[in-house]
C-alpha cells in the first residue's frame, strides 16, 4: 500500500485530529507514509494492533536512534532533533542497559509516599490558587496547569519551593522552545548537576538520592539526564493532561457536576481525556532493525517508525472492541504507552494523583469558576506532537487567600 506522504504539520493537526486520522487510515490503512518538517520521511503508526506490535516488539522496533538510516538528511538546527537526539538516558537505550535504567528509576519513584504526595500536591496547588483568587480571573494554563506539575516533581527531587520555582520556571521555558530555549535548558543542566552532587554528598528522602543510591550504580554523569528526562517527561504530559481535563469538565455538560463537586466524574473525564484528547498525541519512535512488513507497508531497516497514540486509540478497531468511549472506565488506551518501554507503573501513578488532587483543590476553592470566553474559542496548541490548550481562560468570584474578608 502506498500514497503521497502525509505532511507531519497544519492546522487539521490542531482543529480537527480525529477526522485527520480517519483520513489517512482510510488512504494510506493502520501505517502512514509521513514528511517531518525539513521533509524528512518517516511512518506514522495509527493502527491499535500494528502500535501495540511495535510497541512490544523491540527485536524488530528497536528503541536508539542511532540504528536510524535518514541522520544524512538531518539538518544541524533541525527543530524536532531533541525527539530523536542520541543521549545516554532510559529513552535511548536498549536490552540490559534499558532494564538496568528502568528497574532504578522505577525504584526511586517506588519510594515516593503517596499519601505525603497528595498532601503535598494539595499544597502546592493552594499556593498556586493563593497567587490569582483575588482577581476575578486568570489563564489556568500559565498560572496553574503548567506550573503544579513541575512543583511537585521539585519537590520530589528534595527541592524547596523557591529552587522547585526555578527548576520549574526553567522548566517550562525549555519545554515552551522559544528563543529563551536553550539558555533555559542549559541552566536546567547546571541546576540538576549541583542537585545531583548535593545529593551524593548529603542524601535526603527524595528521588534523587535513591537514584544515586540504586544497585545499578549511576555515575553523577548519567544519573543528570536521567534525572531530567524524567523531569521531562512527568512534567508536560501531566500538565497537558491536567488541562485538558478542566477543558472537558468546563465545555461538556457530562461532567457539570464535577464542578459542583462530584469528585467520582473527575476521574472519568481525566480517562476520557487519555481516550480522546491524550497529552501526547504522537512520540519518536522506533527504528526498524530489518526490513518487516507493518500493516500492509514495507518498513525498510533503519526507518523511523513514528507511535501515533491518537491515532491507535481513535482506531475503529479498538472502539467497537471496548464501546464507544463513553465507557470512561475503560482503561485499553494506549496513553502511557506498552511494552518495555512504556511508562513505569509509579509514574503513572503520580501523575494520577497531581492530576486528580489539582482539578479538585481547585474547584474546591473556586466553586463557580467557569470559561472566560465560548467553548468554541478554546485554540489547540500548534503541534501534532502534544496535545494541549493554548490558553485557558476562567471567571470566578473573587477570594481571600487569607480569609479575611
Amino acid at each position: 500500500m502506498t500514497g503521497c506522504p502525509v505532511r507531519m504539520y497544519g492546522p487539521e493537526f490542531q482543529s480537527d485530529p480525529g477526522g485527520l486520522y480517519e483520513r489517512m487510515r482510510s488512504e494510506h490503512g493502520p501505517v502512514v507514509p509521513v514528511r517531518m518538517e525539513g521533509d524528512i520521511p518517516a511512518w506514522l503508526v495509527v493502527g491499535y494492533r500494528e502500535l501495540h506490535q511495535v510497541m512490544n516488539d523491540t527485536t524488530v522496533f528497536a528503541r536508539s536512534s542511532s540504528r536510524w538510516n535518514a541522520w544524512h538528511l538531518v539538518p544541524a538546527d533541525w527543530p524536532m532533533l531533541p525527539m530523536v537526539i542520541q543521549l545516554p538516558s532510559v529513552l535511548y537505550t536498549e536490552g540490559a542497559e534499558h532494564r538496568r535504567r528502568t528497574g532504578a528509576l522505577t525504584d526511586a519513584l517506588s519510594g515516593t509516599d503517596l499519601h505525603e504526595l497528595r498532601t503535598t500536591t494539595a499544597r502546592m496547588a493552594d499556593r498556586l490558587i493563593d497567587a490569582f483568587c483575588a482577581t476575578e480571573g486568570t489563564d489556568l494554563r500559565t498560572s496553574y496547569t503548567a506550573r503544579l506539575p513541575a512543583l511537585v516533581l521539585s519537590w520530589m527531587y528534595g527541592l524547596d519551593d523557591v529552587r522547585g520555582d526555578h527548576l520549574a520556571d526553567n522548566m517550562n521555558t525549555m519545554i515552551d522552545g522559544g528563543p529563551d530555549a536553550m539558555v533555559a535548558q542549559q541552566t536546567l543542566m547546571a541546576a540538576m548537576s549541583e542537585l545531583v552532587a548535593d545529593r551524593r554528598a548529603s542524601p535526603g528522602p527524595d528521588v534523587v538520592s535513591r537514584l544515586l543510591a540504586h544497585p545499578a550504580g549511576y555515575s553523577d554523569e548519567e544519573a543528570v539526564p536521567e534525572l531530567i528526562v524524567l523531569l521531562g517527561g512527568g512534567n508536560q504530559p501531566t500538565a497537558e493532561w491536567l488541562g485538558n481535563a478542566l477543558r472537558l469538565m468546563f465545555t461538556d455538560d457530562r461532567f457539570g457536576a464535577s464542578i459542583a463537586g462530584a469528585r467520582n466524574s473527575v476521574q472519568e473525564a481525566l480517562n476520557e481525556v487519555l481516550w480522546e484528547d491524550t497529552p501526547t498525541q504522537i512520540h519518536a519512535g522506533r527504528f526498524a532493525a530489518h526490513d518487516v512488513e507493518l500493516g500492509g507497508q514495507l518498513i525498510r531497516q533503519g526507518d523511523l517508525v513514528l507511535l501515533g497514540i491518537s491515532g491507535a486509540n481513535r482506531d475503529p478497531l479498538v472502539r467497537s472492541t471496548a464501546g464507544r468511549i463513553g465507557d470512561r472506565g475503560s482503561q485499553a488506551h494506549l496513553s502511557f504507552s506498552h511494552g518495555p518501554h512504556q511508562c513505569p507503573y509509579p509514574a503513572r501513578e503520580i501523575a494520577e494523583i497531581i492530576a486528580v488532587t489539582g482539578v479538585e483543590v481547585l474547584v474546591d476553592r473556586l466553586p463557580d469558576i467557569e470559561l472566560a470566553v465560548p467553548a468554541a474559542d478554546l485554540r489547540w496548541r500548534p503541534s501534532p506532537w502534544v496535545r494541549g490548550v493554548a490558553s485557558l481562560p476562567v471567571t470566578f468570584t473573587p477570594t481571600d487567600p487569607y480569609g479575611v474578608l
